[in-house]
């Protein structure tokens, strides 16, 4: 399978990859999900497992999900805009993500942390449900948040991440062993190797300009500490 540098190298926030960063990636993929079906939502509503609630909130998991239904992904994140958005979620019970207008929804009532068994797939466990006008939940999802930001639903947490739906790259490889016979023969060093899978999927100014934002909020990071 191909997995891209910009996946391993993410811009994204803390504390913590898997209990604030996955979450909020996890709640964007939902509201994607909401936006791709047939039905009209009036709220939505969710609940931390295992570990995400347990230490949920000293890795501010809750403020995380909270503010990946209202809309807000890691990579573009705006501190001041966040706490402004949140202020306005607590004093009207709602969130306005883009495309699925005003949905019901009060961070007290409609985000619970269950401290009972963790669900079955993974510790870092987490089910997100949107519902009608009667408060039934009429779509539903469980993520897990595995590591590293990287998020699965429980279906591709059990059919395994091991395929690859895009289009063939040039030195495709699935282990270790493969990557290094493929050097030998093609010649090329490892890093020409992944240069060139990158700009097969990407093109060559994707990939200098990515790289090139990567390293400048490093930098930043740096230097504001």
């Amino acid at each position: 399978m191909f997995l891209s540098v910009f996946e391993m190298f993410k811009v994204g926030i803390g504390p913590s990859s898997s209990h604030t960063m996955g979450p909020m990636v996890a709640a964007g993929k939902f509201l994607e999900k909401m936006r791709a079906a047939p039905f009209g939502f009036h709220g939505v509503k969710g609940t931390l497992h295992g570990s995400l609630a347990f230490t949920g909130v000293g890795h501010a998991t809750d403020r995380a999900t909270i503010l990946g239904l209202a809309g807000f992904l890691p990579d573009t994140y705006d501190h001041d805009a966040a706490e402004k958005v949140l202020d306005e979620i607590r004093e009207t019970h709602t969130v306005k993500p883009e495309g699925l207008g005003t949905l019901q929804f009060d961070p007290k009532n409609d985000l619970s942390f269950d401290f009972g068994p963790n669900l079955p797939g993974h510790a870092n466990g987490m089910i997100l449900m949107a519902t009608d006008k009667q408060g039934d939940v009429i779509l539903q999802e469980t993520y897990y948040s595995i590591g590293g930001g990287f998020v699965m639903t429980e279906a591709e947490l059990a059919a395994g991440r091991n395929t690859d739906e895009g289009e063939p790259v040039p030195y495709p490889f699935k282990s270790a062993v493969e990557m290094l016979e493929m050097a030998e023969t093609s010649g090329k060093t490892i890093a020409q190797m992944k240069k060139a899978n990158e700009i097969s999927r990407g093109g060559s100014e994707n990939l200098r300009s990515g790289v090139r934002r990567i390293w400048q909020v490093m930098n930043d990071c740096i230097e504001r500490g």
